[in-house]
């Protein structure tokens, strides 16, 4: 049996109509929880993963958390960073243990930052963590330095969704050597891998001061 064009025309759109995708706002954005420290150093003291996160996720009567309350301590807005003092080169927001407490115990954190034309994210290592380095709009320039015994700089360039490493304790840095504004994002293996920036840190050694 044949069908009109009209008929099937009327079905096609009927089915689409029902299966039309409901709108979709965006969701609102998160604050940083102000005493994360204080609370991941109570999450310590649980023995087991499901103890910690019901410690954090749960009312007194063991009822899930929900709304506003529940979404501050699963969701992380990156949408929080802002450059810090007198910086001119961009932004950097690392999500880890002290302002995310639901990393304690995880062995992950990450960080997205905006680096704006011909910004550098100075020299700098990573005591705690190696780190998995993604460039999601822009170029960067980036570089590497290990321990002694291999301490040729290893050097690269990326573009969008190209990726490098930096293997812990190694002395890193990116620059945006172009006109226009680049993003990356950055997942590390521990909650909390801290950062030292090398001129800074060399600068307050005792012998530079006499």
């Amino acid at each position: 049996m044949l069908f009109r064009s009209s008929a099937i025309a009327t079905v096609v759109a009927s089915i689409l109509s029902v299966q039309a995708a409901p709108a979709v706002t965006q969701p609102s954005p998160v604050p940083l929880v102000a005493n994360a420290a204080a609370i991941a150093s109570g999450l310590k003291m649980q023995p087991s993963s499901n103890d910690r996160l019901k410690k954090l996720l749960t009312d007194s009567s063991g009822n899930l958390l929900t709304g506003d309350a529940l979404r501050q301590l699963t969701v992380f807005d990156f949408n929080n960073q802002a450059p810090a003092a007198n910086s001119k080169g961009g932004s950097i927001l690392l999500a880890t243990v002290d302002n995310f407490p639901i990393l304690e115990e995880l062995g992950i954190s990450g960080a997205v930052s905006l680096v704006e034309p011909c910004g550098l994210n100075i020299p700098h290592l990573h005591p705690r963590a190696n780190e998995m380095f993604t460039v999601i709009d822009g170029i960067l320039d980036t570089g590497f330095v290990q321990e002694n015994g291999f301490n040729t700089e290893v050097q690269t360039q990326l573009g969008k969704y190209q990726a490098t490493v930096f293997p812990m304790g190694s002395i890193h840095y990116q620059q945006n050597p172009t006109c226009s504004p680049a993003v990356f994002v950055a997942a590390l293996n521990s909650e909390d891998p801290g950062r030292s920036d090398i001129a800074t840190s060399y600068w307050m050694l005792p012998f530079r001061r006499r």
